[in-house]
């Protein structure tokens, strides 16, 4: 009976793990979790607090992009032709929205504007300078199509102007575009870094 004791004491699971050996694993050591990550290696979530599940969260940045916009554009300064000259005034109208979002722990910013730009410029037309007044309009844009920026012209007081002198003029405007797409380029980073 004592040697059917011992021999299920020493098949037993209670007893083997009393009676570890110098060749078995060592004992788990604590160690201090990185207050950086959040237990399972990964960083904190991007964004809100509430939000660590990192779902969904939207941030609105309309009042910044419009002063933005408007400061980039108002900057555009002149641009000289072969036979006239124009410059951008103001920012008559700067309309859409532009955003934040945290989709699964990433940041994504998008905007989506319409803008017209007040211009006013002078031609040799007829052998005469004539002031010419009218818009610049771009027309709905959204975040990554900056590449495909369309300007239409708007000319205030054309009446009296052949039409070949309004085709040309129309033209000479549409140069605004390439510093309008820096300008552009330049709101985009830093609407990513916001």
């Amino acid at each position: 009976m004592e040697e059917a004791a011992a021999a299920e004491k020493a098949s037993s699971y209670r007893y083997w793990v009393r009676e570890a050996t110098g060749d078995a694993a060592p004992l788990p050591v604590p160690r201090k979790l990185d207050t950086a990550a959040n237990g399972n290696g990964n960083l904190p979530p991007v964004g809100s607090v509430w939000n660590q599940a990192g779902t969904w969260e939207e941030k609105n940045l309309n009042s910044w992009a419009n002063s933005r916009l408007k400061d980039l554009m108002g900057s555009l300064g002149s641009l000289a032709f072969p036979t006239g000259k124009a410059s951008i005034d103001e920012v008559s109208n700067c309309s859409g929205d532009a955003f934040q979002v945290i989709v699964r722990n990433k940041k994504r910013v998008g905007y989506n504007y319409e803008l017209s730009l007040r211009f006013s410029g002078e031609w040799l037309i007829k052998e005469e300078n004539k002031k010419i007044k009218g818009h610049l309009d771009i027309p709905e844009f959204s975040f990554g199509e900056i590449d495909d920026l369309e300007v239409q012209v708007r000319l205030g007081d054309d009446k009296g102007l052949a039409s070949d002198d309004r085709t040309r003029i129309c033209k000479d405007l549409k140069s605004f575009l390439a510093p309008i797409q820096e300008k552009m380029r330049m709101f985009e980073e830093e609407l990513k870094g916001r």
